[in-house]
């Protein structure tokens, strides 16, 4: 798994954990989705991506590595 596969992959299940969690315990939950999405709008800008920093030092690959 590269390490822009992961970062989608986390990023979907956070939205969807948050959304169930929204539903079924409060409201308020719906703040997660809400910094997931944020946080993918500002690496898209900036470049930096959290996740993809803790991801890389586990050893992930980036995309395109043939390694």
């Amino acid at each position: 798994m590269t390490i822009g596969r992961a970062v989608t992959l986390l990023a979907g299940t956070m939205v969807l954990v948050s959304i169930l969690l929204a539903w079924l315990v409060h409201p308020y939950w719906i703040a997660l989705a809400v910094f997931v999405g944020a946080n993918l709008v500002q690496s898209s800008f900036t470049g930096f991506c959290p996740a993809a920093k803790i991801f890389k030092a586990l050893g992930l690959k980036p995309e395109g590595a043939f390694n």
